[in-house]
């Protein structure tokens, strides 16, 4: 019923008699979901779930009784997860360039499978981490995806050999390739490209006596955030890259993703309400108890559009909402097509649980981020 609108807005009101908005309810059932979908049309990949799209403790504490691994950025995120219970040999430190604070904590508490894309950082492994497992990150096509990461990260492919047999003389151990093909992709052909060219790489590296065995197809994997949303969906990408996957490799290769988004983000529905309006600029003005500051800054961070759904019903008119700090860059939308709202009115979004509350600025003007609820 959850994933029905009139579902949705029982729970809605249900949440708002015991808890103050504005609200961030996690769906656990859509989390499972997300996951069992997932594990169905990708059953050879493993998934290591990127914890900085929501690293809410209640998550994680889920995709450890799912039995996911873990995609980890810092000794931060790495300390979180196991604190809650993960295995170190189920997490990732899947960030190119990290501290020598951080990857002596890594190599301290036996997570020693790490991503790497230029040489320097492997002397830094080397001399923090001896023995390290190590997966070379390459550069990849980002066409059409929402935020091109190779912008950042990613060795050039044509040094990966070099780069990996340097890893090998470092004493460190050459385990495989990483890609990611932007945030939010729905252009299957970047995944296929990607796909090519760490198949290239695995076949030279055996001539080198470096035998591979984990191929990292990094993350990227789209969602609906409007119901209206046509793009090309993950099951229908994910049967192409099956197929790829199927073809290139061999069967001792151990496939990992790391989605973020998609198991994240529908299941979160954000509850604001209605503070204050206004008339000015020949329209309704609508101020939120949450902003661009707040669980709203995916608009910001993360490039998002959503679509915003009111309890109310009646006539829709041309309509602005803004945040509740005093500065005016914290304006969400200027034209929304909404009812006539009065303060205390529900306005909710939909799919809105990854890169929203993780990237909200805590407490800017005094205004406290949504309380997260799991429900």
């Amino acid at each position: 019923m959850k994933n029905k609108s009139g579902g949705i807005e029982n729970l809605i009101r249900k949440m708002l008699k015991k808890h103050s908005s504005p609200l961030m309810l996690i769906q656990e059932d859509v989390l499972e979901k997300q996951f069992r979908t997932f594990r169905k049309a990708l059953p050879e990949v493993t998934p290591y779930y990127a914890i900085k799209a929501n690293p809410y403790q209640g998550i994680i504490k889920k995709f450890i009784e799912l039995g996911t691994g873990f995609d980890v950025a810092s000794a931060n995120e790495m300390n979180t997860v196991l604190e809650l219970g993960a295995s170190p040999d189920k997490i990732i430190f899947a960030n190119t360039i990290k501290s020598n604070e951080d990857m002596r904590s890594a190599c301290k508490k036996k997570v020693k499978l790490m991503t790497f894309d230029n040489e320097p950082e492997l002397y830094k492994i080397a001399k923090a981490c001896p023995g390290a497992k190590v997966i070379i990150r390459i550069k990849v096509a980002n066409i059409g995806s929402i935020v091109e990461l190779s912008l950042k990260f990613g060795a050039d492919p044509e040094q990966s050999i070099s780069l990996l047999k340097k890893a090998r003389s470092l004493g460190l151990k050459p385990m495989g390739v990483s890609f990611h093909v932007g945030s939010q992709c729905t252009n299957a052909e970047n995944y296929l490209q990607a796909l090519e060219v760490s198949s290239v790489i695995f076949n030279e590296t055996k001539q080198s006596g470096i035998f591979l065995n984990i191929l990292d197809i990094g993350g990227g994997f789209p969602i609906k955030h409007f119901d209206a949303d046509s793009h090309l969906t993950f099951e229908r990408m994910a049967s192409q890259i099956r197929k790829k996957l199927h073809r290139l490799f061999d069967k001792n290769v151990k496939f990992i993703a790391e989605p973020g988004r998609f198991f994240a983000g529908p299941a979160g529905i954000l509850v604001t309400q209605v503070i204050g309006r206004a008339f000015r600029n020949n329209k309704n003005y609508y101020y939120l108890n949450d902003g661009l500051y707040g669980d709203f800054s995916g608009i910001v961070f993360d490039h998002c559009k959503y679509e915003f759904r009111t309890l109310k019903r009646g006539q829709r008119f041309l309509s602005t909402l803004a945040g509740p700090t005093c500065d005016s860059f914290d304006t969400i939308s200027l034209s929304e097509d909404l009812p006539e709202l009065d303060v205390d009115s529900v306005v909710y979004v939909k799919n809105i649980g990854a890169y929203s509350c993780a990237s909200a600025v805590p407490n800017f003007n005094g205004f406290k981020p949504a309380k997260i609820v799991m429900c």
